[in-house]
């Protein structure tokens, strides 16, 4: 119904009953089919709980997305129009709390939809996205808002994890499968070639 009502906004429907209920029938009209052809990719059952619980967590993601949209476009045309504002790019690694596909996808697109950032790519093993943006140096500058985007991600998506949960390390296990091939390499340079005990 949001994305119906955006679509709307968006495409310059006059704002009459005529024009409006013929918008919302040929949306009608193009959408059920469309939704019958793909019902197979939506859960069998929807959790209704769940889905009202979820709507004060998405209004304020709505509202905390659209104030940082505004900021972002106000500090890039500054940035743009004030040659003494540093322009500095840089490629951030993000790691993620969220998991689930819609909720990764949800903040990769918030991050392009706003100014001054793109999302590059997405790292399944490592849970993290790797952000373009304008202002890279300031890796907190950047972070901040797209941690309180996850931190109601979380909510909406009805992730395992929690807001207040810390945010992982994604080299944590990496650290520990480095040190346990150097100790394997270690053992076989000194004893001839082969792992001692194993």
């Amino acid at each position: 119904m949001a994305l119906a009502a955006l679509w709307l906004f968006v495409n310059g429907v006059e704002l009459a009953p005529m024009p409006l209920a013929g918008a919302a029938l040929s949306g009608l009209a193009i959408g059920m089919p469309i939704a019958y052809l793909f019902r197979r990719f939506y859960a069998s059952d929807i959790a209704i709980g769940g889905l009202l619980r979820s709507i004060p967590a998405t209004v304020i993601y709505l509202v905390l997305f659209l104030t940082e949209l505004i900021t972002a476009n106000v500090d890039v045309a500054y940035r743009v129009l004030a040659p003494s504002m540093p322009i500095e790019p840089d490629v951030i690694e993000i790691p993620l709390r969220v998991e689930s596909d819609a909720a990764i996808t949800t903040i990769a697109n918030s991050i392009s939809l706003t100014p001054g950032t793109l999302t590059m790519d997405y790292n399944p093993d490592r849970n993290s996205l790797y952000v373009h943006a304008i202002a890279g140096r300031d890796r907190e500058l950047v972070v901040a808002p797209i941690r309180q985007w996850e931190g109601y991600a979380l909510r909406i998506f009805d992730e395992e994890r929690s807001p207040t949960d810390p945010v992982p390390d994604p080299d944590a296990g990496n650290e520990t499968d480095t040190d346990a091939s150097a100790d394997t390499d270690l053992d076989a340079d000194t004893n001839g070639g082969e792992p001692d005990g194993k």
